[in-house]
């Protein structure tokens, strides 16, 4: 399983699962060469050849030459930190260069699978500029405390609705029971995200900026709020 996990992330960067394979075979021995690598891997010495070719060039492998040709490994640290450095080179050049994307506001999408929903997240509180209203499970606002605590250092109003005390410093929170696996957040009054987030392929969201949607969610959202005031408050007087 571990071993499965490392090819997985080692193909993020732009392995192919051959590659990955052969990467890590390079990690465990000092050196190899082609014929080597085959025997250790049990794949064909061409497609071995090919792979540690592709290595070589991706910045994974070094070649070094000899009585026979061989191959080691560039350390992991330094492969991840060189392929992050030119994504991001290439990011910077799509975003200067692509020609300006015409966003419709008025649409609705719907948004399949927990990584997807994940990062649509995460893009909405990252561009969020003044204020975002979450109500989550406990467990779901725990996995966003980084991204919304940022959001709380950069000024912006962060509010959340959820079942427990986890928060983090400078939001303000609003305790109740809540769905498990159901989120509704709205940023910045002009867009919405609803739907189920329990970890899964199978998840769904619907996302919007359609001002009649928002609108609806904004005030069910207040609406909510106000229920819990009015309940905190006949406690108080309870007590």
């Amino acid at each position: 399983m571990e071993e499965s996990g490392l090819i997985e992330r080692l193909m993020a960067f732009g392995l192919t699962r051959q590659e990955a394979q052969i990467y890590l075979v390079l990690v465990k021995n000092k050196e190899l060469t082609g014929y080597e690598a085959a025997k250790e891997t049990g794949i064909s010495r061409s497609n071995v050849y090919s792979a540690l070719a592709g290595l070589a060039d991706k910045g994974a492998a070094y070649v070094l030459e000899g009585s026979a040709v061989r191959y080691t490994a560039v350390a992991v640290e330094e492969f991840c930190d060189n392929a992050m450095h030119k994504l991001q080179e290439d990011a910077d050049y799509l975003k200067k260069h692509m020609p300006h994307q015409q966003i419709n506001m008025e649409g609705y999408m719907t948004i399949q699978g927990y990584r997807h929903i994940r990062d649509r997240i995460d893009h909405m509180i990252e561009n969020c500029e003044k204020r975002l209203y979450i109500a989550a499970s406990r467990d779901f606002i725990k996995q966003l405390e980084a991204v919304l605590g940022k959001a709380v250092l950069k000024g912006i109003k962060v509010v959340i609705i959820s079942d427990g005390a986890d928060k983090p410093e400078g939001a303000i929170f609003y305790q109740t029971d809540t769905e498990e696996g159901q989120i509704r957040l709205i940023t910045d009054s002009s867009f919405v995200l609803t739907g189920e987030v329990t970890g899964s392929r199978e998840d769904a969201c619907l996302y919007s900026g359609q001002e009649n949607l928002v609108t609806v969610f904004k005030e069910a959202l207040r609406n909510k709020i106000k229920l819990i005031e009015i309940e905190e408050s006949k406690k108080g007087t309870e007590r």
